[in-house]
């Protein structure tokens, strides 16, 4: 069988964008989405394999196993994940604020920052937004994620207030933020466990080859225009850690336990790992 990997299309994860771009993709079907459409391919068992929004395992971990190793995280200033706002965020109070369509944890990360840092309950809406009109008319604010928000944390609008919410994370609690894991459909793990293993080495061993192919990698990226080889340099040197260690887990079971505790998932859930 060919195992199906959903693959997140934003540079955060270009180290595994570019080894499936020069050998890693052989014997893979891959879908390239978006986190919000990779979480939807995966919930109906369209995908075997995909990179999605950590939040997803929480509201589907009965059905999903998270894969070790690897995850897309930050331990402080992330730099794609920003709320721009026409106000101080003390200001936002239950104004209108817009979600970006394209992420799910994001949500919730916000909406737990701005209750517990700024006792605020704006109302949320979701919608396509663009970095070129970052807060639409009748909205204070507005939630990017991926490469729309590293183009406005280095272009940032005059006027504008911008709050990076792994930086706001860090403050709040002190650890780490998880926006995304590779997960695994439970029937497929049962039932492939050596496709399974493939998988999971194609993708861990992408981001352990990282530091020999960089420099490479964002060459090919440089393209676009959209950023500079020494802000993708840093971005993907020190901002986005790849690691799920210890540390990272534990991150990742506070913002579970946070969700759960504010209405935005269930319960938290036990964290299964699966075994590769």
């Amino acid at each position: 069988m060919v195992p199906r990997l959903g693959h997140i299309a934003f540079l955060n994860v270009l180290p595994l964008t570019y080894a499936l771009a020069h050998g890693a993709a052989e014997g893979l079907d891959i879908l390239r989405a978006t986190p919000a459409q990779l979480n939807g391919r995966l919930e109906a068992k369209n995908l075997d394999v995909s990179g999605v929004s950590s939040i997803t395992y929480a509201r589907h971990a009965d059905d999903l196993l998270v894969l070790p190793d690897v995850c897309i995280a930050s331990d402080g200033d992330v730099r794609s994940v920003l709320l721009v706002s026409r106000v101080p965020a003390e200001q936002i109070g239950n104004a209108r604020i817009l979600l970006s369509d394209k992420s799910a944890s994001s949500h919730a990360l916000l909406k737990i920052i701005l209750r517990r840092a700024y006792d605020a309950a704006p109302q949320y809406e979701t919608r396509a937004l663009v970095p070129s009109d970052p807060v639409p008319e009748g909205a204070v604010g507005a939630l990017f994620i991926g490469d729309d928000a590293l183009a406005l944390y280095h272009n940032p609008p005059a006027g504008i207030y911008i709050y990076d919410l792994a930086q706001e994370w860090k403050r709040l609690t002190g650890a780490r933020m998880v926006f995304g894991i590779w997960a695994a459909a439970r029937t497929f793990a049962e039932l492939h466990s050596d496709a399974l293993r493939m998988v999971h080495a194609r993708i861990a061993q992408a981001f352990r080859d990282w530091d020999g192919v960089k420099a490479a990698a964002i060459t090919e990226v440089l393209a676009d225009g959209r950023f500079t080889r020494a802000q993708l340099t840093e971005y993907l040197g020190s901002a986005v850690v790849w690691q799920l260690d210890e540390e990272t887990l534990a991150g990742l079971r506070l913002f579970y336990e946070y969700a759960a505790e504010d209405g935005l998932i269930d319960l938290a859930p036990k964290i299964a790992l699966a075994r590769v």
